[in-house]
């Protein structure tokens, strides 16, 4: 790079071979990086105390009159640089031979102490030609980044063309920034990055789970954070209260060059997804009819349309599962399968029936992930053939309605058998109510009629057995039967009406 474009620093007007500035310490014996501050302007003041008329990050340029009469007094020099220093001034320049002949040593040890470059501007050079060369730096530097960012908009906009169009964006927005950038789905998770595995994986982690946050509260936004030493921007996409998700590009905090060239990228990546939203909901309708056709035992015609748009259906024996997400989530959710979907062709396949979302695969894992990812809770089939997916829909709503876990399976609903399916608040109060006669008898009598007919139920109806595991005479369980039949107005030879009293007698939460 040439002194014409060289960025507006001290380094960069010394170097300039024209101005004769000769810097009078070693670098060694400034702050760090001193010499590459960014020089905003160049000013000159013979005043003892002009840092009411500064502003940070100035070279200030100086004659010395302002002490020829306080002598060679060091505490005057050191006060005069900490003033400086302290209002933000980056540089000091002393012009020799115009009031005195070099520099005043107490001078050159004072900016010794407190770290401020000092250079000699010889009397050949003036002033104004040291301010000039530092506005030509600051010129060419804002030509050179307005020249950038349109060349760079230029090749994000022709990578937008290419058939990848939002990738090749991503791509082409980390060359040219030359950092690391990520894109994030509505579900938080990072689809795209470029570099690939540009990032640690505790980095990674954090930036994830700072991307949720931001998706969880559903605001459009823009924030810079920090994870451990490493600076992020990130970017939200989409309506608020519709993210489509987020890009994250690593590195120091943008210029406004910079910031157009993402403004402009993310404008980019909000119209493709809004385009890709419209198109998803055509196949999100499309998949909805497909259920329909599956649940009405038509699996041909299913399979022909699955086949050509997603790679086909999950291979056979396949599992079931459904899931009622909730609204704020149901778009990630859909996302996260069509994103899965394409991944794996023909691994997974979703579509809603009436007010649930049918998921099919053959992988578990794939529900599992589902569930753990989204904080769903699902209900899964037994694995089953694509002739038996009506059932296997049936096993998937009873095991989601039944199942007290995340993940609900119907074989283990099935193990519980066909009583446990009418554990329900309607269930318990008919249960109670067919019970009330012996029950209210029970408690003015003193009597154990719920207790007998139990016994004699769970012994197959015989006297002999209940009478045993009561501990009574046979006669007694006789007559309390006798009893109950006549209380409950029922008979109880028939097996139908021993079945509905023992149903009664599993419902109800007193027994």
């Amino acid at each position: 790079m040439d002194a014409a474009t060289e960025a507006a620093t001290l380094r960069a007007l010394l170097r300039r071979h024209e101005l004769h500035l000769t810097l009078q310490s070693d670098e060694s014996d400034l702050a760090p990086g001193a010499l590459d501050h960014a020089v905003r302007w160049v000013h000159s003041s013979d005043l003892a105390d002009p840092t009411p008329f500064l502003s940070e990050g100035l070279a200030l340029l100086t004659t010395g009159r302002q002490f020829l009469e306080t002598g060679e007094d060091p505490a005057v020099f050191r006060a005069y640089v900490h003033r400086l220093s302290a209002r933000g001034v980056v540089g000091l320049g002393f012009g020799t031979e115009v009031v005195r002949a070099g520099i005043p040593p107490a001078l050159t040890d004072a900016c010794r102490e407190e770290g401020m470059p000092l250079f000699e501007v010889p009397y050949r050079t003036p002033f104004i030609a040291v301010a000039r060369a530092n506005a030509e730096a600051i010129a060419a530097q804002a030509y050179a980044r307005r020249s950038w960012a349109l060349a760079a908009q230029r090749a994000i906009a022709l990578a937008a063309l290419r058939p990848d169009g939002l990738g090749a964006t991503l791509a082409e927005l980390s060359r040219q920034l030359d950092m690391w950038v990520g894109l994030f789905d509505a579900a938080g998770a990072l689809t795209r990055e470029h570099p690939i595995a540009g990032l640690s994986d505790g980095v990674r982690e954090g930036l994830t789970a700072e991307v949720g946050a931001v998706l969880r509260r559903g605001a459009r936004a823009g924030s810079s954070l920090r994870i451990g030493d490493q600076a992020f921007t990130m970017q939200t996409l989409g309506r608020g209260g519709h993210l489509r998700g987020v890009i994250a590009i690593a590195g120091a905090e943008l210029d406004q060059e910079g910031r157009g060239v993402v403004t402009s990228v993310v404008a980019m990546a909000g119209l493709a997804f809004e385009q890709q939203q419209r198109l998803t909901r055509a196949h999100e309708l499309l998949r909805t009819g497909l259920v329909q056709s599956l649940l009405a035992g038509d699996p041909a015609l299913s399979r022909r349309i699955a086949r050509d748009l997603w790679g086909g259906f999950p291979a056979p024996p396949v599992l079931v599962a459904v899931t009622d997400p909730t609204a704020a989530r149901a778009d990630a959710v859909a996302e996260w399968l069509t994103l899965r979907a394409s991944e794996s062709r023909g691994a997974v396949f979703h579509g809603r029936a009436e007010d649930h979302l049918v998921v099919v695969s053959h992988d578990e894992h794939v529900l599992a992930e589902l569930a753990e990812r989204f904080g769903a809770r699902l209900g899964v089939s037994e694995p089953v053939p694509w002739a038996e997916f009506a059932d296997a829909h049936a096993q998937a709503v009873t095991a989601l309605r039944r199942g007290g876990q995340q993940v609900s399976r119907f074989r283990e609903i099935a193990a519980s058998g066909v009583l446990s399916a009418l554990d329900s608040d309607a269930a318990r109060s008919l249960a109670a109510a067919r019970l009330a006669p012996l029950r209210e008898h029970d408690a003015a009598q003193g009597a154990a009629l719920v207790e007998t007919l139990r016994a004699w139920l769970e012994q197959d109806a015989r006297i002999d057995a209940a009478a045993a595991a009561l501990g009574v005479h046979r006669h007694t369980v006789r007559a309390r039967i006798g009893l109950a039949q006549r209380l409950l107005g029922t008979d109880l030879t028939s097996f139908a009406a021993r079945a509905d009293l023992w149903a009664a007698l599993q419902v109800s939460r007193e027994v």
